[in-house]
C-alpha cells in the first residue's frame, strides 16, 4: 500500500521536494524560541521570519492578555515551515515552560540578570528554550521563577536594550552559527524529519484535506 507520505509527495513538483530535502538537513529541535505575551504583530512576525531563516523548528507563542498574530508582509509566509505551539490562559507561561522542561530543555531567559551571561558564552551543549519577553516590560516574573539560566546581548550604547525582534535575531545567528560549528548532535532524527516533511507538504498543497480524505476511501481507512 502507497503510504499517505509517498501519494503526497507525488503532488509536489521535483524542485520542491528537492529544495525539501535541502533544508530538512538543516533544521533543529535543539534550539527552541519562546516569545511570551508580544502585542505587536510585526515583531512576532519577525521572530518567525529569523527562527526560519536559523533553522528553528519550534516555536512557542504564550497568549495571555495579546493573541497571536501575524504580519503576512513581514513574516513571508515563515510560518507555513515552522512547528508553532501556542499556549493561552492563566497559566499559560508557566504550562509552556514546564512542558519544555519535561522533555529536557533548559529555559533560558533573554534578560539582564545577576546571574546572566552573554549570549556568546552560553553553553549551547544541551537543548535549549531562548524565552524573549513583551516589548515594553521583558519577561514575567514567571519566567525569572522557572528559568534555569539568563543571557543578554552586550550593548555599548546609551539605550539600555534592542528592539525584540533585533535581539531575536542576533542571538539566533550567534547560536546557530556556534551550534553548527560544534560537534554537538544538533540535527533531527529521522523520524522527527519525516514529520516535519509531512507538515511541510501538507502546506505546499491547496485542498491538500480533499485529498487526504479521497486517499483515505480509496485505502479503505
Amino acid at each position: 500500500m502507497e503510504s499517505l507520505f509517498e501519494f503526497l509527495q507525488s503532488f509536489l513538483s521535483p524542485e520542491r521536494k528537492a529544495l525539501f530535502d535541502k533544508l530538512i538537513i538543516e533544521r533543529s529541535n535543539h534550539m527552541h524560541v519562546v516569545l511570551e505575551d508580544l502585542y505587536q504583530p510585526h515583531n512576532i512576525s519577525a521572530v518567525l521570519r529569523s527562527s526560519d531563516c536559523f533553522g528553528v523548528q519550534n516555536v512557542h507563542i504564550i497568549e495571555k492578555r495579546h493573541q497571536f498574530a501575524i504580519k503576512k508582509k513581514v513574516s513571508l509566509g515563515s510560518s507555513k515551515w515552522l512547528s508553532i505551539h501556542r499556549y493561552n490562559g492563566k497559566n499559560a507561561t508557566r504550562d509552556c515552560l514546564q512542558s519544555l522542561k519535561s522533555k529536557g530543555i533548559r529555559i533560558v531567559a533573554t534578560t539582564p540578570h545577576i546571574r546572566d551571561q552573554y549570549v556568546q558564552d552560553f553553553d549551547i551543549s544541551t537543548p535549549f528554550a531562548l524565552v524573549f519577553g513583551t516589548e515594553i516590560d521583558g519577561v514575567s516574573q514567571t519566567v525569572m521563577e522557572e528559568a534555569d539560566e539568563f543571557v543578554k546581548i552586550p550593548m555599548y550604547g546609551f539605550t539600555e536594550s534592542f528592539n525584540i525582534s533585533v535581539a531575536a535575531a542576533i542571538s539566533l545567528y550567534d547560536l546557530s552559527r556556534r551550534l553548527r560549528e560544534s560537534k554537538i548532535a544538533w540535527r533531527l532524527s529521522s523520524e522527527e524529519e519525516h514529520e516535519i516533511l509531512m507538515q511541510w507538504t501538507k502546506n505546499s498543497i491547496k485542498g491538500v484535506d480533499g485529498i487526504i480524505k479521497r486517499y483515505q476511501e480509496r485505502e479503505g481507512l
